[in-house]
């Protein structure tokens, strides 16, 4: 049987994956295609890893999830948060062999607000937010 601590990790990650499932779809729209989700590196996990069509630019994105009413998804978007997203983008880069080998690239953040149910409130895209 599942501890608590287990149950509310399982919650969290579920929750976790709304978002970046809304912002994965948010930038699929805008003409960009998902090359890696939740990339593990000695850091921590990149949330998203995108490319445009013409594989110019690479996008890496952190995605922050939050329910109405318990503070903006920004509020964890500190500096120390944005410098392990730019050493996971370095250890992508280097690890992955088949990736596109693009001229530019840009860390973009996505802030995701949902209601009680789970129900899509705001998204709020930053684009070379760091």
């Amino acid at each position: 049987m599942p501890t608590l601590r287990q149950l509310r990790d399982r919650r969290s990650k579920a929750f976790g994956r709304t978002g970046e499932d809304l912002a994965a779809a948010h930038f699929e729209r805008l003409g960009l295609r998902v090359l890696a989700r939740n990339y593990r590196t000695r850091w921590g996990e990149l949330d998203l890893v995108l490319t445009d069509e013409a594989e110019r630019m690479i996008v890496f994105c952190e995605v922050k999830t939050r329910r109405l009413g318990s503070g903006e998804p920004w509020d964890n978007l500190h500096d120390d948060k944005r410098r392990r997203v730019r050493k996971m983008a370095a250890a992508w880069l280097t690890e992955v062999d088949d990736r596109p080998r693009a001229a530019e690239l840009r860390f973009d953040a996505v802030g995701v607000t949902v209601d009680a149910r789970g129900v899509l409130v705001r998204l709020d895209h930053l684009e070379a937010a760091f």
